[in-house]
């Protein structure tokens, strides 16, 4: 019987991806959350990985999908992954992340985005900016779990920080918020203000009229124009529909969300691009008129 079961450990393939992840802790809770993820071991396997020594945490490259279960056993507690790094700066689309992602890993971004749709509960703002270590060889499903459970994880943590409890319909909300701001803000210091305008508009049932929210997915950096504010039928079109986007159009920072939360107390309802950058604000539609043409723009807010 023991013989049968070492044998056991030789011939049976237990992977589906060459590259996992290993978290941090001891060898019970490491093979519980391997079962978790799908990878055939059990509590007995806790004890046989004592044999091979103490499981490395982070990215393990274990080179084939094919391994019997002692090999795959020995390969988490000596290999390691190669990493590359990939940035996710705020403000930026889920679209053209994926983008950099399937150039950079040679992965297919219609597989990213077909994972993504099967985990993340919205189609943009899930994914936290930030500077990722991915390891080279990773499939795009293992790639989108990782990234939007720890970006789901940080969302939460947040949202407990400001608020004691995490409810995640509402608190997307306050990231739809904080994604048009960050888009617009030309820097943190105009964040809250930009958000009054937002809640103020918000109350008085006026539409938003902001170009950051027809700067979504692959619209991220297309220059809002007259034109596409009269075709286009979304309900990113702010200027065509009252309220706010269904969803976030990009990725925040925590300076947009904290704006989104905190809003300065302000009436503003109008603002424009001033000459030196920055935005003019006001209360009035005469007022942002005068600031207009004052500033030779064309498109209002």
């Amino acid at each position: 019987m023991i013989i049968l079961s070492l044998c056991f450990y030789f011939v049976q393939p237990v992977v589906s991806s060459r590259v996992i992840y290993i978290p941090a802790g001891s060898n019970p809770k490491i093979i519980a959350y391997l079962h978790r993820s799908g990878i055939d071991v059990n509590r007995m396997d806790s004890i046989f990985l004592k044999f091979f020594g103490y499981p490395q945490h982070g990215w393990i490259d274990i080179g084939t999908t094919r391994l019997a279960k002692a090999d795959f056993l020995y390969k988490i507690t000596h290999a390691k992954a190669a990493l590359t790094q990939i940035t996710l700066i705020p403000g930026e689309t889920t679209d053209i992340f994926f983008e950099q992602l399937a150039q950079k890993l040679g992965l297919d971004k219609t597989a990213l985005f077909e994972a993504y749709k099967e985990t993340a509960p919205y189609p943009d703002g899930v994914i936290w900016p930030d500077t990722y270590s991915i390891p080279i060889g990773i499939t795009e499903i293992h790639l989108v779990q990782y990234l939007v459970s720890t970006s789901l994880a940080r969302h939460e943590a947040l949202a407990k920080k400001f608020f004691g409890l995490y409810n995640q319909k509402k608190w997307f909300r306050y990231v739809t918020i904080a994604s048009i701001i960050q888009k617009e803000a030309t820097d943190e210091k105009e964040m809250p203000i930009i958000a009054a305008v937002i809640y103020n508009r918000l109350k008085r049932h006026m539409p938003l009229q902001m170009d950051g929210a027809l700067n979504y997915g692959k619209y991220s950096h297309v220059k809002v124009t007259r034109r596409r504010i009269l075709e286009d039928s979304t309900p990113f079109n702010t200027y065509k529909y009252r309220g706010l986007p269904p969803y976030p159009v990009g990725s925040v920072s925590l300076e947009a969300l904290k704006a989104s939360i905190n809003p300065a107390h302000v009436s503003y309802l109008y603002f424009v691009k001033g000459k030196d950058g920055r935005h003019i604000f006001s209360n009035r539609y005469k007022t942002h008129l005068k600031n207009i043409r004052g500033n030779h723009k064309s498109v209002n807010k």
